[in-house]
């Protein structure tokens, strides 16, 4: 089964491997891969790279059997049901929304149809035919508007701003058939950034969704990204947008560690430097988020996005053992940032895995220090 990865829409540089390491008296060495001196994470029950599911950050069983049944039948009626059933304002919905508008446009990427060929993705145009007052068809033909654009076109084409102008008015409709439902503003969210909204109409479209989700850890990733120096806002703009956040987030909020996030837009293409990992501005937001994982629901469907960035985090500033506590939670899934920045995801998740678990081990760690 093929679907789109979650992720927020992000346009990001792509970072330099590091290499794969060994134990050797406290120091982590380079070693080729499969060198008998190589620590090895199936030690640890870490499953094998050619195994790790590429397609989401963590499991959502009921979402992959209904993408499953739609794919092989292309009968729509039980993906329309899976989101009438999911509240409209939790961070499921929104994740859901974005799969089955993957899953529709990787289809008609897949086949494209032409004469003699019905093109992929038709169950989402017989949604939409067939049900025009349903909230979540609605939903997830905008959203799959926005990916089409994204895809398919470069950003500042006329035909780019063809199809973002489309999901806008498709962002419309949905939000008249779901007033309450936030998931429409924040589809509007990546359309307001190809299309250059002004920051006064951003900040308007922004106040709606706060007005429905005030704390939408989904909904401030995909505002974050508009903040950011490479699209319109600035650094500076970018860090107070997400400290602003972190600061009014609830007890139990993944919101705390919205500045991580907002340092990671802001990296330097290439820096392996230990040291840079461990300055004041990256330290206090590894440690935001840290305190977001530990007081966050374990159900909360954000919680593997930040587990997975803050892997990157600590691997980097050779923090082994928090690492290794963070991995335990989200192996086997690798459908997050930063992996999905690679041409192969798992490959890359790999790298840091190991050298987590080489880290660890010339520190003294072992399996039997880590829970179970």
């Amino acid at each position: 089964m093929s679907i789109l990865w979650l992720l927020m829409a992000l346009l990001m540089l792509s970072f330099v491997l590091l290499p794969l390491v060994r134990r050797r008296r406290g120091v982590i060495e380079q070693v080729p891969p499969g060198h008998p001196d190589a620590a090895d994470p199936a030690d640890y029950g870490f499953v094998r790279q050619e195994e790790l599911d590429v397609r989401m950050p963590g499991p959502d069983q009921d979402l992959l059997d209904v993408l499953e049944l739609v794919q092989r039948t292309q009968d729509h009626r039980a993906a329309a049901q899976l989101l009438a059933g999911t509240e409209t304002e939790g961070e499921l919905r929104w994740q859901r929304v974005q799969a089955f508008a993957g899953a529709a446009a990787l289809e008609l990427q897949q086949r494209p149809g032409g004469l003699h060929e019905t093109p992929g993705g038709q169950w989402l145009r017989v949604w939409r035919a067939e049900q025009p007052k349903d909230a979540g068809g609605a939903a997830v033909h905008a959203e799959f508007l926005v990916q089409q654009a994204w895809r398919t076109s470069t950003p500042g084409t006329d035909d780019f701003r063809i199809i973002m102008e489309e999901a806008r008015e498709a962002c419309a409709q949905a939000a008249l058939l779901a007033p309450g439902d936030p998931v429409p503003y924040i589809v509007e969210l990546s359309a307001a950034r190809g299309l250059a909204y002004g920051q006064a109409e951003f900040e308007q479209l922004w106040l709606k969704i706060l007005d429905r989700a005030p704390h939408h850890m989904g909904a401030h990733l995909a505002a974050l990204h508009y903040w950011c120096e490479k699209w319109h806002g600035s650094r500076e703009q970018a860090y107070a947008f997400a400290e602003a956040a972190a600061a009014r987030a609830p007890r139990g909020s993944l919101l705390a560690a919205l500045p991580l996030f907002a340092v990671f837009e802001h990296l330097p293409e290439v820096n392996l430097v230990a040291g840079f990992y461990r300055s004041e501005v990256v330290t206090r937001a590894v440690h935001g988020a840290l305190h977001a994982v530990h007081s966050a629901r374990p159900d909360d469907p954000m919680l593997p996005h930040v587990r997975h960035l803050l892997v990157f985090f600590l691997v980097r500033a050779e923090r082994w053992a928090e690492a290794m506590q963070q991995l335990i939670h989200i192996d086997g899934h690798v459908g997050a940032l930063p992996w999905v920045l690679s041409a192969d995801p798992a490959a890359e998740f790999a790298v840091y895995r190991a050298l987590a678990v080489a880290g660890y081990e010339a520190n003294g760690g072992s399996p039997a220090g880590l829970p179970g």
